[in-house]
């Protein structure tokens, strides 16, 4: 008896119906069946199935004498399912790699519950990619199962068939079907959640759900839609023969009016002809469903008036967001010209010698060099007034007591960046805030560069899809100084910024902790986090990928690696910045952290925490590696994708070539490493030696302390290695100005 029955009705999907089913057969766990129906569809969608049958024993297929629909397809399938869990895929959807193995191992944790509930993300026809925006429900349900009862916002989720799995034998010991219609989902699910007495969630990303541009039934338009009607009919004729459910019918009946209406309101869904028809059967079907008591507020409350007074209701608000629209821009310009004229008024006055504005990582709180720099100011020049420019209130709310901060736009924002004399930052401040004579503008950059940036992007059009290089390079002349840590980044940035800084050889200022690293040091993460002390941390930091919309490309099975790790040793994993509000987290990630199968440091706010406590390092193509190479621990480069990355976004420097420490080009010769213990052998100290000498070359523990003492106190610069590099001379730049 297989873990799973996969059914997958197929009709007129023939170009999906392969990615589909490849994404089934292609999962690490393979315990499973996939019956494969064919609702007798007139394209070629039964000879594909055939074919996947003829060379997979684990696809079945059926072929439907006559169309029958999705609803009752799916019952001829599942009337040949053996498997303990049915899992109904639509097939033009399609599951995440470790998908049925994250699924199962669920499903063990939580001893086979009746349901078991798990995340989606919307994969758009143009390339996007969102996440379920109610995800974070399904870690609030708690570790344990519950019932609905007990937890109900479980049915606030897309009440549909496919973002669950249900235990085959509660579904045959309840009856359930599929009922004929165009809403069938709804029917099943009602009953199926309303009925567990057992349900769990899983909070992984196990579906892509495909949002098609055309073909997608519930976006189509036509009086098919009528019947939602009958489908929320068959769930009331539910819970009347079953009186423990009558608790629900408030709720069910407000949730018909509330779909019924969200049908009604949406502009592709019925012809305008048959709107009214629809409201007044809506209405109908909502006044005879009332319960003694119920609450009826909100928008159902229109279902309670005439088709007349709903179209008002509708074109009023409608004329009522146009008008908010249009005060908006109003109050929108007006408080523009204030905030204008107020900054203009302090542009009158002197610049404040010891007004020091810090940013990083565009306004996202105090982090990397800014903080280092900000960090020493306050130590050794406490007559510095720091300011930090922050995104919103809740980024403010997260920065330490007693931390002087504004929000980027807000009058204190202009009223601080128009007297500040020095501004710090490693992202560029924005074309709003202009350049005062007088003032100094300090770029700590954010690490050294192995990938493409600025003016060499322009040959590489995915890497810089929405990026306006002309518009950077007019904001990056603003800089009077460019800190770098290696010879290897002063000439790239002179490259990629062709302005007019003076490049200084500072090294940087949040190396410093890493270079005056003590034993101890990582510790408070390590304990954070429940890391035993003896334990082996491997840190895996990939990259962004610019090949791939959205940028997160799986490279590695993580639950795989971190069992062939082995005992003693514990992975931590930390994702780009980039995706680390996306959707990637949410594919695994999360679900293995939970589990302790890996530690989820992508919200740590201070990398050099994460860098302190790992013994060793595995990255692809992450700068962090030249911040890590301070520590003199061992580092591994994992390189399988390298001539796509290289073709998509280009690298100043062959990584494979002239490496930290051992390559790995598959996954099978990175185990290895690791398994053999290659990844600390000689060797990899010996290439380590090198790329240290070459890209931490100024990087000696005082770059913060260099930095205040130079720019900010205006004291001569000493020390070896501490050289500036004139800027390029001034002149019309044609790139920055087209």
């Amino acid at each position: 008896m297989p873990r799973f029955s996969l059914i997958v009705p197929c009709f007129k999907v023939q170009g999906f119906l392969r990615e589909c089913l490849d994404s089934v057969l292609l999962q690490s766990f393979n315990d499973f069946e996939l019956i494969a129906v064919d609702d007798r569809s007139p394209d070629g969608c039964g000879a594909i199935l055939d074919e996947y049958a003829g060379r997979d024993p684990r696809v079945r297929v059926l072929h439907l004498p006559e169309n029958v629909g999705l609803g009752r397809a799916r019952n001829a399938g599942m009337r040949h399912a053996t498997g303990d869990y049915l899992f109904f895929l639509d097939s033009d959807d399609t599951l995440t790699p470790g998908a049925l193995r994250a699924i199962t191992d669920r499903l063990a944790e939580t001893r086979d519950p009746d349901v078991l509930v798990f995340d989606y993300a919307r994969t758009y026809w143009w390339g996007g990619t969102r996440r379920n925006v109610l995800a974070h429900l399904l870690g609030e349900a708690g570790q344990d199962t519950f019932t609905a009862d007990g937890f109900p916002q479980i049915l606030d989720l897309l009440m549909v068939v496919w973002n669950k799995v249900y235990r085959r034998r509660f579904v045959q010991s309840q009856g359930f079907e599929f009922p004929p219609g165009y809403y069938e989902d709804t029917p099943w699910t009602f009953p199926a959640m309303l009925s567990a007495r057992r349900i769990a969630t899983l909070d992984r990303i196990c579906l892509n759900y495909r949002q098609r541009r055309q073909g997608n039934i519930l976006s189509t338009t036509s009086r098919k839609h009528f019947d939602i009607h009958d489908q929320y009919e068959r769930v009331f004729a539910f819970v009347e023969q079953r009186p423990q459910l009558a608790h629900w019918r408030p709720y069910l009946h407000r949730k018909m009016g509330e779909h019924c209406l969200d049908i009604l309101a949406k502009p592709d869904r019925l012809p305008p002809a048959d709107k009214a028809e629809f409201f007044r059967r809506t209405a109908r079907m909502f006044r005879d469903h009332r319960p003694d008591g119920a609450l009826v507020d909100g928008e159902v409350r229109l279902l309670e008036g005439s088709w007349t007074a709903y179209r008002i209701r509708r074109q009023a608000a409608r004329a009522g967001r146009e008008t908010a629209r249009r005060a908006d821009l109003v109050r929108d310009s007006a408080a523009a010209r204030v905030r204008s004229g107020w900054a203009s008024l302090h542009t009158h006055r002197p610049l404040d010698p010891h007004l020091v504005v810090y940013s990083a990582s565009s306004h996202r709180g105090m982090r990397g060099d800014p903080a280092a720099v900000y960090a020493k100011a306050r130590q050794i020049a406490p007559q510095l007034r720091g300011v930090w420019v922050v995104k919103d209130a809740e980024t403010a709310a997260q920065l330490p007591s007693g931390v002087e901060h504004v929000i980027v736009g807000s009058r204190r924002y202009l009223e601080v960046t128009a007297r500040a004399t020095f501004f710090v930052n490693d992202v560029n401040w924005p074309g709003t805030l202009a350049k005062r004579p007088g003032s100094v503008h300090i770029h700590t950059h954010r690490g050294t560069p192995l990938k493409y940036m600025g003016a060499d992007l322009r040959d590489k059009p995915g890497a810089r899809l929405g990026f306006d290089v002309p518009q950077m390079l007019r904001r990056a002349d603003r800089w009077d100084y460019s800190l770098v840590a290696n010879r290897h980044s002063e000439l790239v940035w002179e490259r990629a910024y062709p302005c007019h800084f003076t490049s200084l050889r500072t090294g940087s200022p949040r190396n410093d902790v890493l270079v005056n690293a003590g034993s101890g040091d990582g510790g408070g993460f390590r304990e954070r986090h429940g890391i035993p002390a003896d334990h082996t941390v491997v840190l895996y930091a990939p990259t962004h990928r610019d090949y791939r919309r959205g940028g997160h490309v799986d490279r590695i099975d993580l639950a795989r690696f971190a069992a062939d790790l082995g005992e003693g040793r514990t992975l931590v994993v930390r994702l780009h910045p980039s995706l680390a509000n996306g959707p990637a987290r949410g594919l695994g990630l999360a679900e293995l952290a939970r589990r302790g199968i890996v530690v989820d440091a992508t919200g740590e706010p201070r990398v050099e925490d994460v860098l302190l406590a790992a013994d060793v390092l595995v990255t692809d193509y992450s700068a962090v590696m030249f911040d890590y190479a301070n520590l003199d621990r061992p580092i591994v480069v994992h390189a399988d994708d390298w001539p796509a990355f290289t073709a998509s976004r280009g690298a100043y420097l062959d990584i494979t070539a002239e490496p930290p420490g051992h390559v790995s080009h598959s996954y099978r010769e990175l185990a290895w490493l690791f398994a053999s213990g290659s990844w600390r052998d000689e060797e990899s100290a010996r290439l380590r030696a090198d790329f240290r000498a070459r890209f931490c070359e100024f990087d000696d523990g005082r770059a913060a302390e260099r930095v205040v003492r130079t720019l900010l106190l205006g004291e001569p610069m000493t020390g070896e290695g501490t050289v500036r590099i004139p800027g390029q001379p001034a002149g019309r730049d044609t790139l920055a100005s087209a």
